[in-house]
């Protein structure tokens, strides 16, 4: 490999070779207006004029939307096929997920399958043996030079997801366009603005944020009940914040189980809401997994 050029990280592949990353502006910027409205405008718009019960309510609601867009619709049903759902259900957890912020299903699924085939290597998207920050979300900020058609081929056969990665601009504006209508009928272009603060950026930020954790905290502190053969670890605390999704040495054990937290007292609403769909015929074909005996 030639010397990296100048705007590009190296990161050793083997004990000589070094891979170049291209920095990748676009992400860079578009995460910088993110981090600076969200930890700026956010509290200094709420301390000058405060935000109103339907910015609140309407946060916790999108909070909730789109983090479960995320759990049980991009990883769960999308990357790991845990269930099956009727068609109006999984474009519903689509539009949730691409609401996220975290990309089209398409992509965000492809980088998931090989975090799970390259764990703790340089291949792995967000490896977290190159330290927290890298893999909490510095890892956006380089263009990847091991991305791998292979990965996203499986999901280009699903007409749903290529229609998702197709629409996905449109989807994600009107993410942030609902709070923002909503606020402007209620209070005029502030109550607008103060809704779309809240419930649009600052809400993008908290979820972005507390799915990071998954790739850094539960790769870095927590127990390892199901295996050391890779850095997963089990954070309850972190499914607090993640719909379930902190047990990560137990997913990492188990990818198509669609519960992450196996027990009955695990705190993971993405099962309960996978099993309550269920019920209701609007989810199928649950995996659950055999467990190894202690």
């Amino acid at each position: 490999m030639s010397q990296a050029l100048a705007g590009t990280e190296t990161s050793g592949r083997t004990g000589t070779e070094t891979v170049a990353r291209p920095v990748d502006y676009v992400n860079i910027t578009m995460f910088g207006v993110i981090v600076l409205v969200a930890l700026i405008g956010v509290p200094l718009f709420g301390f000058t004029y405060g935000y109103t019960g339907l910015d609140w309510a309407l946060f916790g609601i999108l909070y909730v939307v789109t983090g479960l867009g995320i759990t049980v619709g991009y990883h769960r049903m999308i990357s790991h096929r845990s269930f099956t759902c009727p068609d109006p259900v999984k474009v519903a957890f689509l539009i949730a997920g691409g609401w996220a912020f975290q990309n089209s299903a398409m992509k965000w699924s492809a980088d998931h399958v090989r975090h799970h085939a390259r764990v703790d290597t340089e291949e792995d998207p967000y490896n977290a043996k190159r330290g927290f920050w890298y893999s909490h979300c510095g890892w956006l900020f380089f263009k990847d030079p091991y991305r791998d058609d292979k990965y996203a081929a499986q999901f280009k056969k699903d007409k749903w997801v290529v229609w998702q990665n197709t629409y996905y601009v449109p989807i994600l504006v009107s993410g942030f366009l609902l709070p923002f209508v909503a606020g402007l009928l209620q209070g005029g272009w502030m109550g607008g603005l103060s809704c779309f603060l809240l419930a649009g950026v600052g809400r993008a930020f908290l979820v972005l944020n507390s799915t990071f954790c998954i790739n850094s905290i539960c790769h870095m502190w927590g127990g390892q009940p199901n295996g050391t053969d890779n850095s997963s670890r089990d954070s309850g605390w972190i499914s607090l914040i993640t719909f379930g999704e902190g047990y990560h040495n137990y997913h990492h054990a188990y990818l198509r189980d669609y519960r992450n937290g196996p027990k009955w007292y695990n705190f993971d609403p993405s099962k309960w809401l996978i099993f309550g769909l269920s019920t209701m015929g609007l989810a199928a074909n649950l995996n659950r997994a055999v467990l190894k005996p202690n």
